[in-house]
């Protein structure tokens, strides 16, 4: 019976065991028939009742004779992971391909019908059915298709196309949760406030990827694209911008070719959206339509496409994780809240954002934990995929792109499931609604580094290579830097902490306090990265602590990179930047330097140190969200410091309050009970002895 099946799946997908490479691709239309219906991506229940544009399930399929995959991206929100493993299930039956080598995701279109239930949103059960048959129809599809190829990578920086929507909030604005917690100290669109934000909480990735499939002979067969953004957000039923960028591209390639499908696949979009708040806080004044931002997107997407270089792989590999993940279940007092919202609600559906929090509160009481599915592939020697099944941060995606063996690596999120946000830990400190727990984020804290290096194991388990790391190289301003030998030196590039690694080579390294996030761009990174972004940490209530017991006599530097993020406002009080404390165990300070509000309404720098008590420096004002060169120069019985390479003021040290060298600074804030500072830091060198006027100006042109 098991060879007679063989034959049979033979006879119907010839090319699925010819021993070449082989691919096909194929589209299947998944609109709703039935309308009004249930749209899934709002934090209350909707329905529509027009479809603006049709939707579609895109799929490619490819062969090496030996292994076989298929990969599908869908027009939806979200999928959940039972509804995708029915479809994989039954469509293995009829091809004989195992389930772990089949990839199905969704778009994140929230203009789609609901098959997932989620916050105030249920699933609608018609579509949900109708959905899994057309699923086991687009991974068939492509099979019946297949014909020898060749594939390609391409990329292209499309940053101009997508930015952090999720921004660090001032302690001072704090915001309150749906539970009534003050608890939100960086949230989704908090920008809009520009003066109640610091920055954004995390880096972007730009890159618009693409994976070309075409015959022997040139022909167009198919092309993955994968690009971070969110959802651009259309009326009525419609793809968004994915269904719009695919057909746009399929006209621009191949207009009239049906046998070309191109797909936009959504890469890691968590915290991304397209409007960019350091431009501009009025996202109402963004007045870009979906079709010119789609129209500029394939522009770039060509541009790539023109110049990539094909080659025929020799062999395709794919390997799937299942792991089961616990959710943060309600405390006692939460859960009885729940209780008490959910039974006044009398069985209707939510109408409030308490509401629909306590109900997500009950779900995951009654669910405890969830099997997640993680998989990876490999085309050929060179181009790779991972994917995670949940709303995953743009980190996150760079942390596994970094990594990864392939020189070439895609990040498709959203997919073999729908389970929701998973910030980096330290975000989950920050709160806001992609912390807030439910099953749109209710996943453990460790969820993220757990799914991010099963990913990359996977990607080791495909390439059979070590993962790597492709952060960049010192670049000239830092073979600089360290060619005075610091005593320590760091950089600050790390993807997370608790350690900021001493580049000196010296090991003092340091210690990032919990409440700090990673991978944010710093200063000139044509002059500290070799060909790539230089980065730096985002200090959001916590410091940066180091011992460095090589210090000698009593002169010491410290030079370093500062980015302020307060608003001018938040600045009565000073917010620490750099402080030097002699006694490890209270953290007392014994001068330090910072950054204040002058009679003016101006940033301003302010010393405090023996004999001194906040005595401003008479700098240039200071401009938000830019880079600033500082430099603190301890001699035997003065102080000097210096902002830009200018000296901006001296103090002379009393001789009976003269202190010993510090035995721990302290970055990014001073005491405990004292603000900290709010923003960037970078590039942070410490010297056993002073240096010349001429060297800190030299310093401060560096990152210029």
């Amino acid at each position: 019976m098991r060879s007679f099946t063989l034959i049979l799946l033979l006879e119907i997908f010839p090319l699925l065991a010819c021993g070449e490479f082989s691919a096909g691709s194929a589209i299947v239309d998944i609109t709703p028939v039935e309308l009004p219906i249930v749209v899934n991506g709002g934090m209350k229940s909707r329905s529509l009742e027009v479809v603006n544009r049709p939707l579609h399930a895109r799929s490619l399929a490819f062969s090496d004779g030996e292994e076989s995959i298929v990969i599908v991206v869908a027009d939806s929100c979200m999928m959940p992971k039972d509804l995708i493993d029915r479809a994989k299930g039954i469509a293995s039956k009829k091809c004989g391909i195992p389930s772990d080598r089949i990839l199905v995701s969704a778009t994140h279109t929230h203009t789609a019908p609901s098959c997932m239930g989620a916050l105030g949103t249920d699933a609608d059960p018609g579509y949900s059915l109708f959905l899994t048959r057309k699923l086991v129809e687009a991974i068939l599809a492509p099979l019946k298709k297949m014909k020898p190829a060749r594939i390609g990578w391409g990329e292209i920086d499309a940053g101009e196309y997508t930015a952090l929507r999720r921004w660090v909030i001032h302690p001072d604005h704090i915001k309150e949760d749906p539970f009534g917690k003050q608890t939100v100290r960086a949230n989704m669109h908090a920008a809009v406030n520009w003066n109640e934000v610091t920055g954004k909480s995390g880096p972007e990735d730009p890159m618009l990827s693409i994976i070309s499939v075409q015959s022997l002979e040139g022909k167009p067969i198919g092309l993955l694209a994968n690009f971070s953004m969110h959802f651009f957000g259309d009326r009525d039923i419609s793809p968004d911008y994915f269904g719009l960028f695919s057909n746009g591209l399929m006209e621009r390639i191949a207009p009239g070719n049906e046998d070309f499908v191109a797909i936009m696949s959504h890469g890691c979009s968590g915290d991304i959206w397209r409007h960019d708040y350091e431009i501009s806080p009025d996202r109402a004044g963004n007045k870009t339509k979906i079709e010119d931002y789609t129209a500029g997107m394939i522009d770039l997407a060509m541009a790539a496409h023109d110049q990539i270089h094909y080659e025929v792989p020799d062999s395709i590999a794919m390997a799937e994780l299942r792991m089961t993940l616990d959710y943060r279940v309600p405390d006692r007092e939460r859960l009885a809240w729940a209780q008490r919202v959910v039974a006044d609600m009398g069985g209707r559906l939510p109408k409030t954002k308490p509401e629909v929090y306590a109900r997500e509160q009950l779900l995951l009481h009654e669910k405890q934990d969830t099997e997640i599915v993680i998989q990876a592939l490999r085309l050929g020697e060179t181009v790779s995929i991972a994917s995670t099944p949940t709303e995953t941060y743009a980190i996150s995606g760079l942390k596994i792109k970094n990594a990864s063996p392939a020189p070439h690596t895609m990040v498709i999120e959203l997919a073999n499931g729908g389970d929701g946000y998973i910030p980096p830990p330290e975000q989950h400190l920050l709160g806001g609604y992609n912390t807030w727990p439910a099953r749109s984020a209710g996943l453990e804290v460790e969820a993220e580094p757990k799914i991010v290096d099963a990913a990359i194991s996977l990607l080791e388990k495909v390439t059979a290579k070590p993962r790597t790391d492709r952060r960049p190289e010192h670049g000239p301003a830092a073979r600089e830097i360290l060619s005075l030998n610091p005593k320590a030196y760091w950089r600050l590039d790390e993807f997370s902490g608790p350690r900021a690694i001493d580049s000196s080579g010296f090991h003092h390294d340091a210690i990032y306090e919990p409440q700090i996030l990673f991978y944010l761009p710093g200063p000139a990174s044509d002059k500290f990265s070799e060909n790539g972004v230089n980065r730096s940490a985002h200090f959001a209530g916590d410091r940066l602590s180091a011992k460095i017991p090589g210090l000698t006599g009593k002169e010491y530097t410290v030079s370093l990179w500062f980015w302020s993020g307060s608003d001018v406002s938040t600045l009565q009080e000073p917010e620490w930047i750099i402080a030097a404390s002699h006694d490890s165990s209270s953290s007392e300070a014994s001068e330090r330097i910072g950054i204040s509000m002058n009679s003016a309404g101006q940033r301003q720098l302010i010393y405090d140190g023996p004999g001194y008590t906040r005595c401003p420096l008479e700098s240039p004002p200071i401009e938000r969200w830019t880079w600033n060169h500082l430099a603190l120069m301890r001699k035997h019985d003065s102080v000097h410091l210096y902002l830009n390479g200018k000296r901006v003021g001296e103090f002379d040290v009393r001789k009976d309050s003269m202190p010993v060298l510090p035995e721990i600074f302290f970055f990014g804030g001073s005491k405990r009970d004292q603000k900290h500072f709010e923003g960037r830091l970078d590039e942070i060198a410490v010297f056993d002895r002073i240096l010349s006027d001429d060297l800190i100006l030299e310093l401060s042109r560096t990152g210029k």
